[in-house]
């Protein structure tokens, strides 16, 4: 490349950047079990937030996490009070923040399932075994928030109650909706909670593939009043129509940016990365595009 070429595209790429950037949320769903992924790769591509899916409650309030990956076993990971994952898998968690690394947050993902009862008995005071649980899962993975992916049950008092406790924990709340028909829901978890607690729900991560491919950030910014993090499928071979490419997913990311000024961007899933191990479609082409429009200040 000529060198007034080469000074264009590099002209080109910091006033791009300057244009695009707003926020600078960069993450990932960790599908995979976390024993078995690229922790390097995830720790050095560009992603600041790792958010490890795949995390349950049991009814009577023991915590659960469940590998979703052919050849793992699901792990008991909190009980009675007290951390009971290994040491392994907690130094495993704890090392995403640590060493050679750009992640800066490490949340879970769960669902709803049996916190509507636990919520209504024993309830979310601090001698609870599921708010207990919690706190030690908090300290043994070196956690900074909590997600909810909530996809069926969807009851606000409930959901409520639990953000507060988590908060009480020293969590952080967030949220990954979907369905645009539960828009009034999420906008009426996201007031409450904020109310009761300034700031406990300080991210939306909102799916843009399958269920929730025609969701419009502008949108559900206005209906909940925070920015959101557009979520985009990787390339995948379980639903193919819904994979974006990195250049695809740059085009889209750089749109949303310009145009409504999202807190930032990320990405479902790590498992399909690794999965498909294409050149073009790598945690570093990803995390490529995600520095180019997201980047730190």
């Amino acid at each position: 490349m000529k060198l007034h070429g080469l000074f264009g595209a590099l002209l080109f790429h910091t006033l791009l950047s300057h244009v695009l950037a707003v926020g600078n949320i960069r993450s990932i769903f960790l599908f995979k079990d976390v024993m078995k992924s690229n922790t390097t790769a995830l720790k050095t591509s560009g992603f600041n937030t790792l958010i490890v899916f795949g995390v349950g409650v049991l009814s009577n309030g023991d915590i659960m996490y469940y590998s979703n990956t052919p050849g793992s076993s699901d792990v008991l990971i909190a009980s009675g009070g007290s951390y009971v994952g290994g040491d392994a898998l907690a130094a495993k968690v704890q090392s995403f923040k640590a060493g050679d690394t750009l992640v800066n947050r490490v949340e879970i993902c769960m669902n709803a399932q049996n916190i509507r009862d636990l919520m209504a008995s024993p309830g979310p005071g601090p001698n609870t075994p599921l708010y207990r649980n919690f706190a030690a899962l908090k300290t043994a993975w070196a956690l900074d928030a909590v997600n909810n992916d909530d996809e069926s049950i969807y009851d606000t008092v409930s959901t409520v109650a639990f953000a507060g406790m988590l908060g009480a924990v020293g969590y952080r709340y967030t949220i990954a909706p979907y369905d645009a028909g539960r828009m009034a829901f999420w906008a009426g978890v996201v007031s409450r909670a904020n109310q009761a607690s300034a700031g406990l729900v300080d991210r939306v991560y909102l799916q843009l593939y399958d269920g929730g491919a025609r969701n419009v950030p502008a949108t559900w910014q206005t209906a909940l009043g925070m920015k959101v993090v557009p979520i985009l499928w990787v390339v995948n071979d379980s639903k193919p129509q819904f994979g974006q490419s990195p250049a695809q997913a740059r085009g889209r990311l750089a749109q949303w940016s310009r145009e409504a000024q999202v807190a930032g961007g990320g990405l479902w899933n790590d498992y399909d990365i690794e999965k498909m191990n294409l050149a073009y479609a790598s945690y570093a082409e990803y995390g490529y595009i995600l520095n180019e429009i997201f980047y730190d200040d």
